[in-house]
């Protein structure tokens, strides 16, 4: 366990996508900060794990992110904290201006699979959190994982960069609406961080394909691109949401904070 100087010691913490990538970073960050941390994900079985309690959950179904909040009622009695962490990224172009093939053009499919998760899903397990913590009458905190691409645009990800701009209108609406009852709602805009295994061969053959390169070429000179030099790293992410997630940040609300090492404008 760390020093208690963000307090997060007993405050129960909700962690979508929580199994893996930036989520998995998060979610133990949260816990070596000795909160009660709940994973919701499809990936897992519910039950607990290594100090963290998971719970099997599709962020698509509503019935499921019901079911996933009143679990963790039942287990906690209240939630303090929701990193809404939970997302897909697939690279389409609008118009596939190099081939007539189309593979890469956005198409209903990829469409509604990232409205489903990145916004469909944000939205009910926000309003189902934002129940509890009204009837439980906890000052919470609600952090959206939103990206730099939501306010900047990215070349080949406009449907990924649209639903993380909703994710921005959201937290600034969302804090509006609640806080006059304690509740505070805050985004965090990660930029180009360290690769996990999430970044897969057909991932990476996608975006290689909308930006017009060789796939050798995706991970090469971001860092360029980067005022300190680096892309950052996953735990860097991790500590920002920690903090937010600490009564430490309690004037910060109805803003969606950059980490991207000065790449993006604030």
């Amino acid at each position: 366990m760390k020093s208690n100087w963000l307090n997060l010691s007993g405050k129960t913490v909700i962690v979508t996508g929580g199994n893996s990538g930036i989520g998995l970073h998060i979610a133990n960050e949260l816990k070596e900060n000795d909160a009660n941390v709940v994973v919701a994900d499809l990936s897992v079985e519910t039950g607990k794990s290594d100090g963290i309690y998971n719970i099997k959950t599709d962020i698509t179904s509503i019935d499921s992110i019901n079911a996933m909040v009143e679990e963790t009622v039942r287990n906690f009695g209240k939630i303090d904290v929701l990193v809404n962490n939970a997302g897909i990224n697939l690279p389409r172009l609008l118009v596939d201006v190099y081939s007539d093939e189309r593979k890469y053009e956005i198409d209903e499919d990829s469409f509604n699979k990232m409205i489903m998760v990145n916004q469909k899903g944000l939205v009910f397990t926000t309003q189902s959190v934002v129940r509890e913590m009204l009837a439980k009458k906890v000052n919470g905190v609600i952090i959206n994982i939103s990206s730099e691409s939501g306010m900047e645009g990215s070349i080949g990800q406009s449907l990924y960069s649209g639903t993380k701009g909703a994710v921005n209108a959201y937290t600034r609406s969302w804090a509006k609406e609640f806080g006059k009852w304690g509740i505070r709602v805050v985004g965090v805009a990660p930029g180009i961080n360290e690769r996990t295994g999430l970044t897969t061969p057909e991932y990476k053959k996608a975006l290689a394909y909308t930006r017009n390169i060789s796939v050798d070429q995706v991970d090469i000179g971001y860092e360029k691109s980067i005022p300190l030099g680096r892309v950052g790293k996953l735990d860097e992410i991790a500590y920002l949401v920690s903090f937010l997630a600490s009564d430490k940040s309690a004037y910060i609300t109805g803003t969606t904070i950059n980490i991207t090492g000065g790449k993006s404008r604030g």
